[in-house]
């Protein structure tokens, strides 16, 4: 198994499907990477010389923020929301959806799961 940004990425999988197993990396970025780094996207990641390997390691070091690094700026993105109080920052301290979905019948994922509210028993009608 190749190890890359501390990640093991399979052996198994082509390159370019094989990166995207790293945080902060998808197809695109995964394609951009192997052309940098002068390697064929459709090679196996088992078939990499250690010389390919070390090319992919530092093209990613040198251009993009990924895994751990990622992962906590987009925290402290969210962290800073919630402090400045606005929109977004307190959809996020309530648990709901951020991006202006409707909650009305969906956002399950983000509101957990259903709570059962009992009805109110209606008045006796005096007559």
């Amino acid at each position: 198994m190749a190890r890359i940004a501390g990640i093991d990425i399979p052996d198994n999988k082509r390159g370019e499907i094989a990166l995207t197993y790293i945080y902060g990396i998808g197809r695109a970025s995964a394609n951009e990477i192997l052309a940098s780094a002068h390697v064929d996207k459709n090679k196996k990641v088992a078939t990499w010389t250690d010389e390919e390997a070390k090319a992919i390691r530092d093209v990613i070091a040198a251009t993009r923020k990924v895994e751990g690094e990622l992962r906590s700026e987009t925290q402290l993105n969210i962290k800073r929301l919630m402090d400045i109080g606005c929109f977004r920052g307190i959809r996020h301290r309530k648990g709901l959806p951020v991006r202006g979905q409707n909650t009305k019948n969906n956002a399950r994922t983000r509101k957990g799961k259903a709570k059962t509210v009992p009805n109110k028993k209606k008045a006796a009608a005096k007559k």
